[in-house]
């Protein structure tokens, strides 16, 4: 692989797609690369959905079930309340809730069923990103999602959009779910591939879109290593051709 020098200066890259477009894969690869901090904001909405199932806001439902008023503002009130933060290396992400890891209880399907609901709540979203932007503001970050080019950090310093097949799309989720040891099929994994799908774009607050300025990848026929590669030559090229800051006079 390519060794690339970690940047130089404070940089946000933003990566926004549909589910099972290879954003957290390709996310941990560039904050590996760059030395940089990761931040799955997925994990923390579904930190959120974990905690009201465990309080009992919400219950499990196949397919899920649409949110009362009460319970959206009480998940904005856990939202609000609960202290998450992300540590560790990339690809051994540590999610904590309160102190508890959660990373593990998080990736659980009824769980994942009900993220993209949960993230559509305006009192949830305001909580989180406002989290999201104290992390941001620490240093060199990848953050990936569905609306950070858009929303969370409009202006990132490089913004991409992934995007993939249906077909491809849920053929990855089904092997990761497999690998996970969930009981699942192709089929149901499509259908709730297209169910995100239809929730992510035509959701009321900040949808999913490509931001005017972002860059679209298509990872369909792409392995990992190369979608890296795209991308970091894309940051190198957007970063040089950033005007350089005129050395200040010292005081006579």
């Amino acid at each position: 692989m390519k060794e690339v020098a970690p940047p130089a200066q404070h940089i946000v890259i933003a990566i926004d797609g549909p589910a099972g477009a290879g954003k957290s894969t390709i996310g941990k690869l560039l904050a590996a690369q760059l030395g940089a901090l990761y931040i799955d904001t997925g994990a923390m909405y579904r930190t959120v959905a974990l905690k009201g199932f465990r309080l009992g806001v919400i219950h499990p439902s196949d397919p899920p079930e649409p949110l009362a008023p009460e319970q959206e503002a009480r998940l904005s009130e856990i939202a609000h309340s609960t202290a998450i933060t992300l540590a560790g290396d990339p690809f051994h992400l540590q999610v904590f809730a309160d102190n508890e890891d959660v990373s593990e209880d998080i990736r659980l399907p009824v769980v994942s069923r009900y993220a993209s609901i949960v993230s559509a709540i305006a009192g949830v979203r305001s909580a989180l990103v406002a989290q999201q932007r104290r992390m941001g503001a620490e240093g060199t970050v990848v953050m990936d999602g569905r609306d950070i080019g858009t929303h969370v950090f409009p202006d990132a310093d490089v913004k991409f959009f992934l995007d993939a097949s249906v077909e491809t799309r849920t053929e990855r989720r089904y092997a990761e779910q497999r690998a996970r040891g969930v009981d699942c099929t192709r089929e149901q994994t499509r259908l709730d591939v297209l169910e995100r799908d239809r929730r992510d774009y035509n959701r009321a607050i900040a949808p999913l879109r490509r931001a005017d300025d972002a860059i679209w990848l298509d990872t369909s026929s792409l392995s990992p290593e190369e979608v890296l590669q795209k991308m970091l030559a894309f940051i190198q090229e957007r970063l040089s051709a950033r005007p350089t800051a005129a050395p200040s006079t010292p005081p006579e």
